[in-house]
């Protein structure tokens, strides 16, 4: 029954946790397309979700701070228009310094690599872009891989210091620190010495760099 549909699709929704992007494609395999769009239409009258953008709807995020529902996290916006469209992303280098806490600046247009078409999106005050690439470095098999790679070259060979070695380190547990370095095997010279001192591995030769 519908409302069986609605308490099992909210269910999932709460299970997600608090700002969390969707689009109807996330809740196919409960129901048929419109059965989900009458649940998610429900869940919007109630107040429990609230759309972001035309297909996209969020589980709200209250900020205590600051007394206020929070606007949606782009990265989550970016990976349901993924999921949605099966669409392969990667975080561009701006994003993705931003992401690992490289850099402090948050980028007005956040842009991602995408095997898909190119697109733009106004999420609140920001630009959402994907732009369609052959994703070369998003063939490796770890995301956190990506992540790392691109971050690391957008901040530039000359500003890799042992402050920026140490926070990426802790941004990613010791497991993964070696899961990453023997995935990156192909990783430019310089980007692959870094990351080898992330892991506390073998140091590059210098002329890697």
């Amino acid at each position: 029954m519908p409302q069986t549909i609605e308490s099992t699709i909210q269910r999932r929704i709460s299970g997600k946790g608090q700002g969390w992007v969707f689009s109807e494609r996330d809740f196919f395999d409960l129901a048929g397309r419109a059965t989900v769009a009458s649940a998610l239409h429900r869940l919007e009258k109630k107040g429990k979700i609230r759309p972001i953008i035309r297909g996209l709807y969020e589980y709200p995020k209250f900020s205590e701070v600051l007394g206020r529902q929070v606007s949606a996290d782009i990265d989550q916006v970016a990976k349901a228009l993924a999921r949605k469209f099966g669409w392969r992303i990667q975080p561009g280098g701006a994003m993705a310094a931003n992401l690992l806490a490289l850099s402090t600046q948050v980028p007005a247009r956040a842009v991602y690599l995408s095997d898909g078409p190119d697109r733009s999106y106004k999420v609140g005050n920001r630009t959402l872009v994907f732009e369609h690439t052959a994703l070369k470095e998003a063939g490796f098999k770890l995301k956190e891989s990506g992540l790392a790679v691109h971050a690391l070259k957008f901040l530039g060979q000359k500003r890799i210091t042992p402050s920026v070695i140490e926070k990426l380190r802790r941004v990613f547990s010791p497991a993964m620190h070696k899961k990453i370095l023997a995935d990156t095997t192909t990783a430019t010279g310089w980007v692959r010495a870094a990351i080898q001192e992330m892991s506390n591995g073998k140091a590059a030769d210098a002329e890697s760099r």
